[in-house]
C-alpha cells in the first residue's frame, strides 16, 4: 500500500498558482490494490509513504515502441525503448506508426501502456524504407481497415513527403481516396491521423475528416480556422522538428528547393504552435521517439511548448488530463490505476521539472 501526500494535481488548475480551485487539487491520495483511492483505508499497515507534487502518468501522444532509424527492432531493443520512457515518467504511449508487433508488451506489468496506430501507411517510395507499407491510391482503403483492426483505434497515415519530380515536399493522396479511407476507420471505430510536414496537404486531409495531424508544421493563417472549426488535434513534436536543420543539410545537395523549405519550417515552429494555441486548436506532446530520437524525452517536449508561447498549465494538460481524456484513459481518478509521476517542485511553476522524476509508479508499484 502507498501513500502518497503533498500536493496532488488531478486536473487543471484554472486560477493563479496560488489559489487551489476546489477538485483540482489535493493533499493526499492512497493505492491500495494498484487503485487510487482518496479515502483513507481503514486500518492501514506496511504503508509506504511518497511526499511531492503527483502528477497523472505523462503522455507521449507519438513515438515508435519496436522501431528505429531502420526498421523494426527486437524484443529486447523495444523493451529498452519502453523503459526509458518509463523511468522519463511518460506511462501512456500513442505508438504513431511501428512495423514491429509489441502485442507482448501488454503482458508487462512494468512497461507503459500503449495505444498503437497500426503500421504506418505510405504512398510507394515516399517515405522511409523499412517503416510503412507502401502502396498506391486504390489500395489505401483496404490498408486503413486493416491497420484500423489491428491497432488500438487509430490508423496512422503518411500525409505528405518529398516528391522526386518537384524536389520538395508534395502530398501522397487524392482526395477521394483518402475521403474514403477515413469514412472505412470511422465506420471501424478507429481514428486517423497523418505525419504532415508541408502546407499544401493539410486543408484536403482536414476537409476530408481527418482527426489528427502529426508535426502540423505547414499550419498558415489559411488552415488554423479550419482546424479550429474541425477541432483536429495537432501532436508538435517540437523536439524533433528541432533535427530540421540537419536534415536539411544532409539531403540539400540532391534536393535543394526541400532543404530551404524544411529550413523555413523550423524557423517559424514556435510562431506556429503558438497561432494554433491562439485559435483553440487542441494540441498535445508527443517526441516521434523511435525514429531518429531518443526515447525518454516527453519532458523536454513540455519545456518546448512552453518555450513556443503555450502557459505552463496548458503545456502541462498537453501531457496529462488533456492528452489522457483525448485518448479515453482516465488520470488521478477514484478507481482508477495507480499510473503516476511525483516530483520535488511544483510542474506549474517549472515544467523543466518533468525532466527528473522523484518517483514513477506504475499499476500501484513504484518502478523509479
Amino acid at each position: 500500500m502507498l501513500h502518497i501526500k503533498g500536493r496532488v494535481l488531478v486536473g487543471p488548475d484554472t486560477g493563479e498558482l496560488a489559489d487551489d480551485i476546489a477538485g483540482d487539487i489535493r493533499d493526499e491520495l492512497w493505492v491500495v490494490d494498484g487503485r487510487i483511492t482518496f479515502e483513507r483505508p481503514a486500518g492501514a499497515r506496511d504503508v509506504r509513504l511518497i511526499e511531492g507534487w503527483v502528477l497523472p502518468g505523462l503522455v507521449d501522444a507519438h513515438c515508435h515502441v519496436g522501431l528505429d532509424a531502420h526498421g523494426a527492432v527486437d524484443e529486447p531493443t523495444s523493451e529498452k525503448q519502453a523503459l526509458t520512457d518509463r523511468d522519463a515518467g511518460a506511462l501512456l504511449l500513442r505508438d504513431a506508426g511501428s512495423p514491429a508487433d509489441t502485442r507482448w508488451i501488454d503482458e508487462r506489468e512494468d512497461l507503459p501502456r500503449i495505444i498503437r496506430a497500426g503500421r504506418h501507411i505510405a504512398r510507394t517510395k515516399r517515405y522511409i524504407r523499412n517503416y510503412a507499407h507502401e502502396i498506391e491510391p486504390e489500395d489505401l482503403v483496404a490498408y486503413v481497415a486493416a491497420e484500423a483492426r489491428r491497432g488500438d483505434g487509430w490508423v496512422k497515415l503518411v500525409g505528405d513527403w518529398i516528391d522526386r519530380e518537384t524536389g520538395d515536399l508534395g502530398a501522397c493522396w487524392p482526395r477521394g481516396a483518402v475521403e474514403a479511407a477515413i469514412a472505412e476507420a470511422h465506420r471501424l471505430g478507429a481514428r486517423v491521423t497523418a505525419h504532415c510536414f508541408a502546407e499544401e496537404s493539410l486543408a484536403p486531409l482536414v476537409e476530408a475528416g481527418i482527426d489528427c495531424i502529426e508535426h502540423a508544421t505547414g499550419l498558415t493563417e489559411e488552415t488554423i480556422p479550419l482546424f479550429a472549426e474541425r477541432g483536429v488535434a495537432i501532436v508538435p513534436t517540437l523536439v524533433n522538428i528541432a533535427t530540421f536543420p540537419r536534415l536539411a543539410l544532409g539531403g540539400e545537395a540532391k534536393f535543394p528547393r526541400w532543404a530551404d523549405h524544411m529550413r523555413r519550417l523550423h524557423a517559424r515552429r514556435y510562431e506556429t504552435v503558438r497561432a494554433a494555441y491562439d485559435a483553440g486548436i487542441p494540441i498535445y506532446t508527443g517526441t516521434d521517439a523511435g525514429g531518429g530520437l531518443a526515447h525518454g524525452l516527453v519532458g523536454q517536449e513540455v519545456a518546448e511548448l512552453v518555450k513556443a508561447g503555450i502557459p505552463a498549465r496548458d503545456a502541462l494538460s498537453a501531457a496529462t488530463w488533456g492528452a489522457r481524456a483525448w485518448l479515453g484513459r482516465p488520470g488521478l481518478t477514484e478507481g482508477a490505476s495507480a499510473d503516476l509521476v511525483v516530483y520535488d517542485t511544483d510542474p506549474r511553476e517549472d515544467v523543466r521539472v518533468l525532466t527528473t522524476p522523484r518517483r514513477v509508479v506504475l499499476r500501484g508499484r513504484v518502478v523509479g
